[in-house]
């Protein structure tokens, strides 16, 4: 799609929506979708917020594109079809909705409890009597397609490189792992919008649409929002990968003011999780002893002891607080940062060329689709 999105980094983040569908959030379901995507076992909660916040932001324009593709159409509901003619240009997404349509309508067929001789039987016949999904994009793309290269994409058997790549790095993921985190591991990647329907429609506030999606448009909604949710996750790791010091770079030393900037920002944060720290705390001020002349000089020797003592005891304690620091800062190191999801989005719809600042990816206000 050539058409953006409205910006989740802005302070306009699709409000009309977003107010209607603030009771109900997937920030839980996120955090354990990321882990399951490459993320650290327990992803922040503020990454999670801003990644919902993208993919909400992504759907309600993807939506709204569809509703008015509907009544273009004269039709009363959106369908698979307003969907599928927004993803037509893309090739590789559009091939890998083909393939996800493909198996509910296997899963479909499994459910209704037929063999697997008779699934045989019927692919091989080419009937398309419980193939409803695969006939929907099939007679769409009669009517579209005049080059042949859509109808193409049903028969097409080849292997997508970036789901190789997610199934890599989830086998690389999982072999550090215990049985208690391969369990956890295992109930995280069985997660999906499409397994809470009302849920799902509720945080798309479908209920106050005019034209409102119909069980397979959601369908393809539930998907579309899993796959925004597995490329921010793949893009933001290509990012913090970047922005790690490699040893023996000779381009180490050349940071970009990217990094330069969201490393500030992550600092300013850490002095807001942690205000107690030996950095955050100014210096105590020194403090004269109460009392004559005569007095401090007969307890000078005591009162050097009982300073000396309250310098070590402070000296411990920003030690033991400054360790307590350390480790939670350590232990939220692998986790993705929201700055390298604002950071990928950038990367995503940023174009080079001599035309780029003309181009709808430059508008302050706009970033690319990323499900289409």
């Amino acid at each position: 799609m050539t058409t953006t999105a409205a910006s989740p980094m802005s302070t306009a983040t699709s409000s009309s929506g977003r107010s209607a569908a603030k009771s109900v959030s997937f920030a839980a379901e996120l955090q354990s979708m990321m882990f399951s995507l490459g993320d650290a076992r327990r992803p922040l909660h503020e990454t999670a917020v801003l990644v919902e916040d993208v993919v909400h932001t992504q759907l309600i324009n993807l939506l709204q594109q569809a509703a008015e593709i509907s009544q273009l159409r004269g039709a009363r509901v959106i369908s698979a079809e307003d969907l599928l003619f927004l993803m037509r240009k893309d090739k590789k997404k559009l091939r890998r909705l083909l393939k996800y349509m493909f198996f509910r309508d296997y899963k479909s067929k499994l459910v209704k409890g037929m063999e697997d001789d008779d699934l045989l039987e019927d692919k091989l016949s080419g009937s398309n009597n419980s193939n409803k999904r695969q006939k929907i994009a099939q007679d769409f793309f009669n009517t579209i397609d005049q080059t042949g290269e859509l109808l193409a994409m049903l028969e097409d058997d080849e292997i997508d490189e970036v789901k190789q790549e997610r199934m890599e790095r989830a086998e690389r993921q999982t072999r550090i792992m215990d049985s208690a985190q391969y369990a956890e591991f295992c109930e995280s990647r069985q997660l999906s919008f499409s397994k809470k329907t009302s849920k799902f429609r509720d945080w798309l506030d479908c209920s106050s649409m005019e034209i409102k999606p119909n069980v397979i448009a959601m369908e393809i909604l539930a998907y579309l929002a899993y796959e925004t949710v597995a490329q921010l996750v793949d893009l933001a790791l290509l990012v913090r990968q970047d922005m790690v010091t490699k040893a023996g770079d000779p381009f180490s030393h050349a940071i970009s003011a990217t990094f330069i900037h969201y490393h500030s920002s992550a600092e300013g944060s850490y002095m807001k999780f942690y205000p107690d720290s030996p950095e955050n705390t100014p210096p105590p001020t020194p403090t004269a002893p109460s009392g004559s002349q005569h007095s401090g000089k007969t307890m000078s020797g005591s009162l050097g002891n009982g300073s000396a003592g309250q310098d070590s005891a402070k000296t411990k304690q920003r030690k033991r607080k400054k360790s307590t620091a350390a480790c939670g800062v350590e232990a939220h190191s692998d986790a993705i940062q929201p700055c390298h999801i604002r950071e990928a989005i950038r990367r995503y719809g940023h174009k080079i060329g001599p035309l780029s600042p003309f181009t709808s990816a430059y508008r302050r206000n706009g970033m690319a689709f990323l499900a289409c």
